[in-house]
């Protein structure tokens, strides 16, 4: 990945660190000090020393309640009265909301028709208004933008605006708090604002901390604003919540200037990260908020030997949709498999396939005979066998003992 290049540089706009510790002193009676540990198991398996900062741990899921606390702040009284709108994927919304509720600020919410059920039922049950429109972040903030010059609403930007920035900031100050021999700090991209608090902080310390952002490989659209690059951006992606079209002018600037590299990260590199996340720090993440721990798995070469900051940064996943993502790693990683194996049609045969799963220890969970959609013999029969076993080699063993034994076998396997 090449270094970000400063191309079409122009004076950044001002978001100081004085900001972010007003913001920080602001904010901080009414969100959660999440914890930042130190992980000790993914610093062995990525080479790097690894914090977390659990922004998972927020009472709304997410970090973006501190940079909208902080906006909603500094309204005066006439705005607080007629309210305020966002566009949002879900969790911009739930902090705009939960807090605007706190405030007495009337609230809607404008988010894109695909966004998760489950962060628009938080929304609303923190008592905002939500109104479903368009496919894509950019079609909900389009029309956020109608909706606020008719009702004369306060629109919260979920990240183009300094107050947001500001606010989102206060991570990354916690962080350096928390563990002050970070030297670098591995932050999600979307829209750019809260590695846009992040670099502005890591760039006023008294020592050089580098700062990596982090998106995915569908939606390159920070990477292809700083460096001139020209990938497609769009698709259906795990990490939603960073599924951004079109970055802040604002953000971009400030990413410009301060901000060492970005690096993209694959869906399967976040599947793996948010499995990882699970297991290990027996904690749930959404995609975006496995992104920083995608990026350290896939370009190792990149961080070893760091003391690297991750961002958790939100927590709000449908709960199906994680299900699917713990077995589709399952499955990669050979504990959960599916073998067609082909047999005659005859009595008996289910019953020699089964005595070899028993003899090497291999749990079935389901069996599907297929005799009629099949290019086998009349007299033949395709089985698919879905089984658990403890790991890549113990299924590499059964599949060698049934083969032995005669049958053909061959893996169904998972894109």
């Amino acid at each position: 990945m090449a270094t970000l290049q400063t191309i079409d540089l122009v004076p950044t706009p001002v978001v100081s660190m004085e900001d972010i510790r007003i913001a920080a002193a602001r904010v901080q009676p009414s969100i959660v000090r999440t914890p930042t540990l130190l992980s000790r198991t993914l610093s062995e398996l990525t080479g790097a020393t690894v914090y977390l900062k659990f922004e998972n741990l927020q009472f709304t899921a997410a970090y973006k309640e501190r940079g909208a606390l902080n906006r909603l702040l500094q309204l005066d009284e006439g705005a607080r009265a007629r309210g305020v709108i966002a566009a949002s994927a879900g969790n911009h919304a739930q902090g705009v909301a939960y807090h605007g509720r706190r405030l007495g600020i009337p609230v809607t919410i404008v988010m894109p028709k695909p966004t998760p059920t489950v962060k628009v039922q938080q929304t609303e049950n923190h008592g905002a208004t939500v109104i479903l429109h368009g496919e894509s972040f950019d079609e909900a903030y389009a029309h956020a933008r109608l909706v606020e010059a008719e009702q004369r609403l306060t629109f919260v930007h979920p990240f183009d605006d300094p107050h947001i920035i500001a606010g989102q900031g206060t991570v990354a100050l916690e962080m350096l708090e928390a563990a002050p021999d970070i030297d670098c700090f591995v932050v999600p991209i979307g829209g750019g604002g809260l590695i846009s608090g992040c670099s502005t902080v890591a760039k006023a310390a008294d020592r050089p901390i580098e700062v990596i952002g982090v998106q995915a490989e569908l939606y390159p659209s920070m990477f292809n604003r700083i460096t001139g690059a020209h990938l497609p951006v769009g698709g259906d992606t795990l990490a939603e919540g960073i599924a951004v079209n079109q970055p802040g002018a604002l953000t971009s600037e400030i990413v410009r200037e301060k901000v060492d590299d970005i690096v993209l990260v694959s869906e399967r590199d976040m599947e793996r990260a948010l499995s990882l996340l699970l297991q290990i720090e027996k904690t749930v993440v959404e995609g975006a908020g496995a992104a920083g721990l995608a990026a350290l798995l896939a370009h190792k070469e990149k961080f070893a030997g760091k003391t690297v900051g991750l961002v958790l940064c939100g927590g709000n996943i449908d709960t199906r949709l994680l299900a699917n993502v713990l077995l589709r790693d399952l499955a990669r990683s050979g504990r959960l498999a599916r073998l067609r194996i082909r047999l005659q049609d005859r009595p008996g045969a289910l019953f020699n396939v089964a005595r070899i799963f028993d003899q090497e220890g291999v749990n079935i969970l389901e069996l599907s005979h297929q005799r009629i959609f099949t290019n086998l013999p009349a007299k033949g029969l395709s089985l698919d066998v879905e089984c658990e076993t403890r790991n890549q080699a113990h299924l590499d063993r059964l599949t060698s003992e049934l083969r032995a034994a005669g049958y053909e076998v061959s893996p169904v396997e998972l894109a």
